[in-house]
């Protein structure tokens, strides 16, 4: 993988420092995950590295696949960036309740861990995660600091087997820090992966959370972090367990309608494209790194009812308490 965006000497030296310590650990995730996928492929694809800097300061790393047997885009971003929040920005998170200075601009510091994967084969379900740290800096010289971040699954074939396996592990990873974490956040998940506009939900969700500062700044992180490391066992038996499935053309079709609401959601409601695209310097690229190489929309597209599917819309229309169905 590549080096750090940040100084390695530096990072080593401030390892107390919360900055330093997110920064350390979206490099080890990006890097295992990375691995972990390439470990899938059927013929020796490997991502490509791009380092990039920003001019307004801060920088990052995208990893990419591409046209791969197994993956047919992956694409796995870090991200260290600072500089001055734009006044907009600000509004936006004053009203979501963040204690800021009023106007702006405001220096902010954030970085994050960023991956969609979009696998070939229909039978295995598309995969997104985000987990970031953000710090704003009052006109006082205080400091607001808060984590987000979330892990969901975007199947184009349902398997209630695949669901309960997914939901389990991220249970798991929440109860490490507070057993009401799990509900909370997987209730979060559904509501923000919305798509108002066909009256659906995304996928089969997962957890989301956002503006988190409690129990203090160590737990939170604690949270994140095994929430992050929880990623590869949720999702790499489901790509081992369906990567050679057969399919044929009405699946793929199927696929590819499926991902045009995955674009439809990201460029209509997803918040972090929002705000990558209201920052000074943004790099258009990694902000745009979720699309899928593929998608389609069909003119009033209905799937035959008691279809598979059907069972899939019914789903994404009705969200499921997937832990209840094992007990």
């Amino acid at each position: 993988m590549a080096e750090p965006v940040s100084d390695l000497t530096k990072l080593k030296e401030h390892r107390s420092n919360m900055q330093a310590r997110m920064e350390l650990l979206i490099m080890k995730i990006q890097a295992d995950f990375c691995r972990a996928l390439e470990s899938e492929e059927l013929d020796d694809a490997k991502f490509s590295v791009d380092r990039w800097t920003r001019k307004e300061g801060g920088g990052g790393i995208s990893c990419i696949l591409e046209e791969g047997q197994v993956f047919e885009k992956a694409g796995v971003n870090i991200s260290v960036v600072h500089g001055n929040l734009p006044t907009e920005a600000i509004k936006q998170m004053r009203a979501r309740g963040k204690k800021l200075s009023e106007g702006g601009p405001l220096p902010f510091f954030a970085t994050g861990v960023s991956a969609v994967i979009h696998p070939r084969n229909p039978m295995v379900p598309t995969i997104h995660f985000n987990y970031r740290y953000f710090e704003v800096t009052n006109t006082d010289g205080s400091v607001e600091w808060w984590f987000g971040g979330g892990t969901d699954l975007t199947p184009y074939y349902l398997n209630e087997g695949d669901a309960v396996h997914f939901h389990k592990a991220l249970k798991t990873a929440c109860d490490k820090s507070s057993k009401s974490y799990y509900p909370r956040f997987k209730k979060w998940c559904d509501d923000y992966f919305s798509i108002p506009h066909r009256g659906e939900r995304r996928g089969i969700g997962g957890i989301f959370f956002d503006d988190l500062d409690e129990p203090n700044q160590e737990g939170a992180f604690q949270f994140v972090k095994n929430c992050a490391e929880a990623v590869i066992p949720s999702y790499v038996p489901l790509v081992q367990k369906h990567k050679n499935d057969g399919y044929g053309y009405a699946e793929r079709q199927w696929q590819l309608l499926r991902r045009g609401r995955y674009v439809e959601f990201n460029l209509i409601y997803d918040r972090g494209t929002k705000f990558g695209l209201l920052t000074p310097g943004a790099r258009i690229e990694s902000i745009l790194m979720s699309l899928p190489l593929t998608a389609k929309w069909q003119y009033m597209h209905k799937p035959e009812t008691d279809s598979e599917e059907s069972k899939l819309m019914n789903v994404l229309r009705n969200p499921k308490d997937w832990l209840k169905i094992e007990e």
